[in-house]
């Protein structure tokens, strides 16, 4: 599954335009990460376990969207683009990712 910020596919001809199609993903941070992450932070390092999670999230979400796409019969997302977003409030430190595009279908 091609996967674009672009609004088109360059050199590609799209066939058919099934619509927005969106993944995501909720990262709750726990307790012992979020202490390191502020002796780190204090420190001046990278948060790295902080970087993993967002990672695994990020796929997670990406990957959701690519199985919309491909059950309306897509082989492409274009228009793609990511957010995240702080729930905070009663979700604690929850963190959402989201990604959304344009499901499409090019000649290979």
């Amino acid at each position: 599954m091609l996967v674009l910020t672009t609004p088109t596919i360059e050199g590609k001809k799209i066939n058919e335009y099934y619509g927005l199609v969106t993944g995501e993903s909720l990262l709750g941070a726990n307790v012992y990460k979020d202490m390191f992450s502020g002796v780190r932070d204090v420190v001046g390092g990278r948060t790295s376990a902080y970087e993993e999670e967002l990672k695994k999230a990020r796929e997670v979400a990406l990957e959701s969207m690519k199985e919309k796409a491909a059950d309306k019969g897509a082989n492409a997302v274009i228009g793609t683009r990511l957010a995240y977003h702080n729930l905070g409030g009663t979700m604690g430190n929850t963190i959402m990712v989201t990604v959304f595009g344009t499901a499409v279908s090019y000649q290979e």
